[in-house]
């Protein structure tokens, strides 16, 4: 053998050996190539089966599209499923999921604003008078219970605004949810008047609903007559009123702005700001320079201003006349509608 033939390395192939033999075996030197992963299961066989002839027993589908013309369900049907979708959301699943946060906020101001009805209960309870005096039903009670800035205005009612209106027409942008809305019977002034109308009612649970219990707490408490409601009635029907006021501008100005977002994170933190900056805002200019004209601009000023005279307590804006401050609520739910009306109007029947 020649030194050349010497160097080489002698390299065969491997022959499998059964598990109990493998220890035996003698070590030769020799290299042993396998694969990574077991070649003894059918591995090696690389080779595709394709069929040679097309079965005897196939069959094409010819696809053809053809008009339905069954029978639509009616309108309010259709307007009912959308405003299920948002409104029972809230209380259980199989509709809008809404967050755990803003179902525990949401009772949470419940609670809170049943305060005033926990504390005339009490009064009643133990008959004390004084106690009656603060919290007992009358014309600034009832305006603190809607249109008092802390915490009502501030913590309350337009959080939850805020936190509503957040991705209610915005998420239909973004996900592309308004084709399963605009590929149906349904109109974009149905489609704008539910999601509205979910929004306010929501609102109005927390609003409307606390008011009703905290008069009706005032009655069964303390043992109202007839004379006593009939005295007191037109001005709860006017808080009633200044509180629909508030529900339907907050919620004309939450909507316009998540018509013009593709998320829901801007609506509400721009309708907060609107809120609670154009009233600080205000404030600080009345009392630098004594002018309260820049209170025209501020959602909660003017709507504070007409409530008082509407309820007929004591104002607090003594510059300006409160017909100001209606024309200003008239002027920015009509600019918050066009901006809606005009966006929604804009919205296709495919992803945007």
């Amino acid at each position: 053998m020649t030194p050349s033939e010497e160097n080489q390395l002698d390299v065969q192939p491997a022959v499998a050996q059964p598990d109990g033999f493998a220890a035996e075996a003698p070590v030769t030197g020799k290299g042993r190539l396998e694969a990574a992963w077991g070649s003894t299961e059918g591995d090696e066989d690389l080779s595709i089966a394709t069929p040679t002839s097309a079965k005897s027993d196939g069959q094409i589908f010819k696809q053809q599209y053809k008009t339905w013309n069954g029978e639509l369900n009616p309108r309010w049907m259709r307007n009912w499923a959308i405003l299920r979708h948002h409104l029972l959301g809230i209380f259980k699943k199989g509709h809008r999921p809404w967050g755990v946060p803003i179902r525990l906020y949401l009772l949470v101001v419940f609670i809170a604003s049943m305060s005033d009805v926990g504390m005339t209960l009490v009064s009643g309870l133990i008959g004390d008078s004084g106690l009656h005096s603060v919290w007992g039903v009358s014309r600034d009670n009832l305006y603190g219970h809607v249109l008092g800035f802390f915490p009502r205005n501030m913590l309350y009612y337009p959080v939850v605004a805020a936190l509503l209106v957040g991705g209610v027409i915005s998420e239909d942008r973004q996900h592309g949810t308004s084709a399963l809305y605009f590929s149906r019977p349904i109109t974009r002034f149905d489609y704008v008047a539910m999601k509205f109308i979910s929004v306010a009612m929501i609102q109005g649970l927390l609003i409307l609903i606390t008011l009703g219990l905290y008069y009706f707490a005032e009655i069964l408490t303390m043992g109202r007559g007839w004379s006593w409601i009939i005295d007191t009635l037109p001005m709860f029907l006017a808080t009633v009123f200044s509180a629909v006021l508030l529900i339907f501008t907050y919620t004309s100005i939450g909507l316009s702005l998540s018509s013009v977002s593709k998320g829901k994170f801007f609506p509400g933190i721009a309708l907060l700001s609107i809120i609670l900056g154009t009233k600080v805002l205000a404030f600080i200019v009345s009392n630098l320079f004594d002018r309260e004209i820049l209170y025209l601009i501020s959602p909660y000023d003017c709507l504070a201003h007409v409530g008082q005279a509407i309820i007929g307590t004591q104002p607090t804006y003594d510059q300006y006349s409160w017909t100001w401050s209606l024309a200003s609520l008239v002027a920015m739910n009509a600019v918050a509608l066009y901006v809606l009306s005009t966006r929604v109007s804009s919205m296709e029947v495919t992803r945007e």
